[in-house]
């Protein structure tokens, strides 16, 4: 199974930037793994907030490739702990899932078009958390779940 985690905008601050590789570099010692930048959307002082979402969206939607399964990143999404998430994971290993994207969208969220393409969404938490550190938030724990799946001591219970 390959991941990929696509983002919009590139990461602002150094420390998170040093964070995510940190762990996006572990994370390919497992499976495939892709970190893709989808760039801002420009131009944006005069767009409302849904306008913008339906920029990015259509941003979005055009790297996403048919028979990707799609998971958004959303604050409505389900909640699961770190071993949750790891058995989740396990489970579209088993059942072949080919190509598993994960979606972080801008501060305003998705289009409606970008929840129609995806198969389900998922927190990381009842508290919000910027777009920009959910990428480090996230990153480790795909990270921590793939120890988890692999058996190893990096996660303690």
């Amino acid at each position: 199974m390959k991941i990929k985690l696509i983002v919009i905008g590139k990461t602002d601050e150094k420390y998170l930037s040093t964070g995510i590789k940190k762990y996006t570099d572990r994370i390919v010692h497992y499976l495939p793994f892709e970190y893709q930048i989808i760039p801002d959307v420009k131009k944006t002082r005069n767009l409302s907030e849904n306008q913008q979402k339906e920029k990015e969206g259509k941003l979005l939607l055009s790297v996403i490739k048919p028979g990707d399964e799609v998971i958004l990143l959303d604050e409505g999404g389900a909640l699961s702990n770190s071993v949750e998430f790891a058995r989740f994971l396990e489970k579209k290993m088993i059942k072949g899932t080919r190509n598993l994207v994960f979606v972080i969208g801008g501060p305003y969220g998705f289009s409606e078009d970008t929840y129609r393409a995806a198969s389900s969404k998922i927190s990381l938490s009842k508290m919000t958390f910027s777009h920009q550190m959910v990428r480090l938030i996230f990153s480790e724990q795909l990270y921590r779940a793939l120890t988890i799946i692999k058996g190893e001591p990096y996660h303690h219970e």
